[in-house]
């Protein structure tokens, strides 16, 4: 079974930083993706965590030049449920077979995690050459991705847990980084108190990072 990588590139390529965002208020959405777009970080992944995930991310769509996706998807249903909501792309923490079979019966490409060697192998299995390297500081960090490009360097990977601004560039020097996951563009304290401009900087920061 052979599934999207091409599609996943196309996101990849778009910024080096994805904001990994669970909105806690509705209203909030419309405009932080604004804000974070406005500063050149286009792709957005909304993380199922919250009850206003879905409803946040069909909210996003609306913004002019974004690409959102769905985050933290744990099983067919919910992989249908961001389908259906607009998602662009779909991240979850790992992979099962259910999962990959529901990835292979969309267009909509997913993005599942791996933490070890094996979890690589398996998504190699499935044809799947694009994942999220999660959670990435508690699991080798750039060790573990060095190490593994010269096992698996048709692989591409997208860190994400723990990945700060101070960190994210060594990240990014890596061969087999696509780009990286993260939620420093947007701090909560920011979002709570509608800092919008505050954060396209944080965001326009973020962008420039390689």
């Amino acid at each position: 079974m052979k599934l999207d990588n091409a599609s996943l590139d196309a996101v990849l390529r778009l910024a080096p930083v994805i904001p990994v965002i669970a909105v806690q208020r509705l209203e909030n959405a419309l405009l932080l993706a604004q804000a974070l777009v406005r500063g050149g970080l286009r792709v957005l992944e909304v993380t199922l965590r919250t009850p206003c995930a879905l409803q946040a991310l069909e909210a996003m769509r609306a913004v002019p030049g974004a690409v959102v996706g769905a985050g933290t998807v744990l099983n067919a249903q919910q992989y249908q449920a961001a389908v259906d909501a607009g998602a662009q792309f779909v991240v979850s923490p790992g992979l099962t077979p259910a999962l990959a079979r529901a990835a292979a019966r969309h267009t909509v490409p997913l993005l599942p995690g791996a933490a070890t060697a094996s979890e690589v192998m398996r998504a190699r299995e499935w044809g799947l050459t694009r994942l999220k390297f999660f959670p990435a500081q508690s699991c080798g960090g750039t060790a573990s991705l060095k190490a593994w490009f010269s096992v698996f360097p048709e692989m591409r990977f997208c860190p994400t847990g723990g990945i700060t601004e101070a960190i994210a560039p060594s990240y990014l020097a890596l061969p087999n980084v696509s780009c990286v996951g993260g939620s420093w563009p947007m701090p909560e304290e920011l979002v709570a108190a509608g800092r919008w401009s505050d954060i396209e900087q944080l965001a326009r920061l973020a962008g420039a990072l390689r």
